[in-house]
């Protein structure tokens, strides 16, 4: 099959994207839900796995599926398993934790992103794969993480995650000393608390802590002296996250002379 027959379209189905050869055996787990599947729903439908989100730009979301065939078209290794066997015995819910891997410069510093989804779900078609895609282009390694539904095992498996990319680092080709977390929504709670917390916190190993975090629309409000130099950005116009509380702390943030920017963007709701 050549790069040129294996894209999707926006008029294939979720059932073509899980069937498709580069995603196969893992391709649900693309997926918003662990539980809703209408395989002759078009990418062009996508919207309705996202109800917590606006402005799902279905062009972006294919540009970013395609990319992840590409990679793995280029014999690169997309998908990765987090937890041991073992592990996955004890606990199931780890079946579905994850993440997916998208490759830039070797030995690079790299980047791990927690999706939102209000702990519901998780929106990596939106939130996850479209930015690994453009962090990858300015050269740094992306991992999107599908976590455990819950603020506390997501956080855990973020600890998980990092604990693995330090463990292959040489595998990976990246800079295990290096790197930034990204998060939308939810998924900036999770890497909220790791900044602040570390991963150990949250049953990791790792003693490395970020260098940066990126965080998009949400309503988390603690922070500590720890929390690493922090981006923050929401839409004046989010009916869930509130621009106050997201500015609110950033000025708290900065006030213990931590790197913040914090920015407002007119127009835009949630997601």
């Amino acid at each position: 099959m050549t790069k040129e027959t294996s894209y999707l379209s926006k008029n294939d189905t979720i059932g073509a994207l899980i069937d498709h050869p580069a995603f196969r055996g893992f391709g649900h787990l693309l997926l918003p839900w662990n539980d809703r599947m209408d395989l002759d729903l078009p990418l062009s439908k996508i919207a309705r796995l996202l109800p917590y989100h606006s402005h799902v730009d279905v062009d972006t979301v294919v540009q970013a599926l395609n990319g992840m065939i590409d990679s793995s078209n280029a014999g690169a290794t997309i998908f990765y398993d987090i937890y041991s066997e073992q592990s996955k015995a004890r606990d199931p819910e780890k079946r579905q934790t994850v993440f997916f891997c998208f490759p830039a410069r070797a030995g690079s510093p790299y980047a791990v992103i927690a999706p939102g989804g209000g702990f519901a779900y998780v929106g990596s078609v939106h939130e996850g794969f479209p930015y690994a895609m453009k962090i990858a282009e300015h050269g740094y390694h992306a991992f999107v993480l599908r976590y455990r539904l819950g603020n506390r095992k997501a956080s855990e498996d973020m600890a998980a995650a990092i604990d693995f990319i330090e463990e292959h680092a040489d595998e990976l080709d990246a800079d295990k000393q290096n790197y930034s977390l990204w998060g939308s929504s939810a998924g900036a709670r999770v890497i909220a608390n790791i900044s602040a917390n570390g991963a150990k916190a949250y049953g990791g190993k790792s003693s490395v802590r970020p260098r940066a975090v990126v965080m998009a629309y949400t309503g988390h409000a603690s922070y500590s002296e720890n929390d690493a130099p922090t981006f923050s950005i929401v839409g004046d116009n989010d009916y869930i996250a509130d621009p106050e509380v997201m500015h609110r702390r950033a000025q708290k943030m900065s006030g213990l002379g931590i790197p913040v920017v914090f920015k407002l963007i007119a127009g835009l709701g949630h997601g």
